[in-house]
């Protein structure tokens, strides 16, 4: 599976954004897809996670309420909608497959990465 991620920006505090994150090669649809994130010096940390068919995510406390992962297996693309964007969620956004949503919890271990997309919240 090959991952491209885009959608990223600058944006102001209390604003919005969505990622997408592209699909090919392997049946896209069998697949799990995750969002993380990465700031300068830290762990790549889990962000939210959807399973083959939408009908369950996960998400990081830290963003409950206010990102929405969803998936559109006709076009091969998840996206992660971002609102109410606080300084603290400025980061590299990457997405990620994986067959499995459990393991799509944790960065470690995951084969397919996309190349990351920056977001950067102005106060």
């Amino acid at each position: 599976v090959q991952l491209q991620a885009s959608g990223g920006g600058l944006v102001q505090a209390g604003g919005s954004l969505r990622l997408s994150c592209a699909a090919s090669g392997r049946t896209f649809s069998s697949y799990a897809m995750g969002w993380f994130r990465q700031t300068p010096g830290k762990e790549r940390e889990f962000v939210a996670a959807i399973n083959w068919g939408a009908s369950n995510t996960y998400y990081a406390d830290s963003v409950k309420g206010r990102f929405t992962i969803s998936r559109d297996n006709a076009k091969n693309t998840v996206y992660l909608q971002m609102n109410s964007l606080k300084p603290e969620d400025t980061a590299v956004y990457y997405c990620a497959a994986d067959p499995s949503i459990m393991v799509l919890t944790t960065p470690l271990g995951l084969d397919y990465w996309g190349q990351g997309t920056q977001v950067t919240v102005s106060s």
